[in-house]
């Protein structure tokens, strides 16, 4: 079995070792080095090129953004190596900064999901994988405002498309999409094509044209300001 390398970024020492301990009940992940702050888990990386990097948002030496920061140094110096953002504040700031050069290899994730460690495994094997994970509980804390900026880009939607664009957010497919509102898969696509058009969203975008219409949605939503929206 092939496992996924993880180095893991965490100063809180109960927090480390709680994790340390739930991971290694899982055959295919490995823990491999451990970091305090910044720098360490800069030097821990270089050293041993994991597969992932799961991640406190807050650390030494500044306990601002050093997990955004890393991750974004990353995308540059060994662009391979996958992150997983943890964080207790459910900010979407932080989401769009994580994502922003791309979605892939990237995952953001609230503390409390460490206690799910399923949930916890399945989003490092995703990203591992060079897929990308947003906590449902940071899209739903969003979608349930109902609120979004004055002049949004929103505004170009009808209400129905809006609708939809929510159920996106939400992590619905086409078809659950389609079940839930009682309309054809084609009907779905149909609006799902003229939201992503109508938001400028280009076929060539870094970011996944439906990731990226999702974080359109949440940075308009009206919480977490001062986001600008990712085009």
């Amino acid at each position: 079995m092939s496992r996924i390398r993880v180095v893991l970024a965490e100063d809180g020492d109960l927090l480390r070792a709680g994790v340390m301990a739930l991971l290694d009940g899982y055959d295919d992940i490995e823990v491999v080095a451990t970091a305090t702050n910044l720098p360490e888990l800069l030097a821990a990386v270089g050293e041993h090129r994991p597969d992932v990097v799961l991640t406190d948002i807050r650390m030494p030496p500044d306990f601002t953004d050093e997990g955004i920061r890393a991750a974004g140094e990353l995308r540059h110096t060994h662009p391979g190596i996958g992150v997983v953002a943890l964080t207790q504040y459910s900010d979407v700031e932080y989401a769009l900064d994580l994502v922003r050069e791309g979605s892939d290899g990237r995952g953001y994730l609230l503390k409390e999901r460490v206690a799910d460690v399923d949930e916890l495994v399945a989003a490092l094997r995703t990203v591992a994988a060079g897929g990308s994970v947003i906590d449902q509980i940071v899209v739903d804390a969003l979608v349930a405002t109902g609120t979004r900026r004055h002049d949004s880009v929103l505004d170009r939607l009808t209400p129905r498309e809006l609708e939809v664009l929510g159920m996106v957010a939400r992590g619905m497919t086409n078809a659950a999409i389609a079940g839930e509102l009682v309309v054809t898969d084609r009907a779905v696509e149909k609006h799902i094509n003229s939201i992503l058009t109508k938001l400028d969203l280009p076929s060539d975008a870094p970011v996944h044209r439906r990731v990226a219409a999702t974080l359109v949605f949440l940075s308009e939503a009206g919480v977490g300001g001062g986001v600008s929206p990712l085009r």
